[in-house]
């Protein structure tokens, strides 16, 4: 199985709170870190914006991203949400089987 780390912003911190709990109850990742704070200067509607958000890195595997994308989808309330995965493959090895482990039970439904 091979695991993926996916980055994410939200505008806040109570969602991306409420948005990480959802996938960790639905066992779609393993873990969600949320940082505080991050400066995004972005093209918006043709026009650059900057503003602060929230970003959240969720580690799970690459079969449940599909999953994992819509749940975060069907939740923010971003019209074009940042949701992007990076192959995980090199790491502590029983780090990577930890998060086999949380998000087996879902992966193989």
């Amino acid at each position: 199985m091979e695991q993926i780390l996916v980055y994410m912003t939200f505008p806040e911190e109570k969602t991306a709170t409420r948005i990480g709990r959802a996938l960790l109850e639905q066992r779609l990742v393993a873990c969600v870190n949320i940082l505080p704070r991050v400066e995004s200067m972005y093209w918006w509607e043709g026009e650059i914006q900057h503003e602060t958000e929230v970003a959240a890195l969720a580690k799970t595997t690459s079969t449940l991203f599909e999953p994992l994308k819509a749940c975060v989808l069907g939740l923010h309330p971003y019209e074009v949400p940042c949701i992007v995965a990076v192959a995980l493959d090199q790491g502590h090895t029983p780090f990577l089987q930890w998060i086999d482990e949380q998000t087996r039970d879902r992966s193989q439904k």
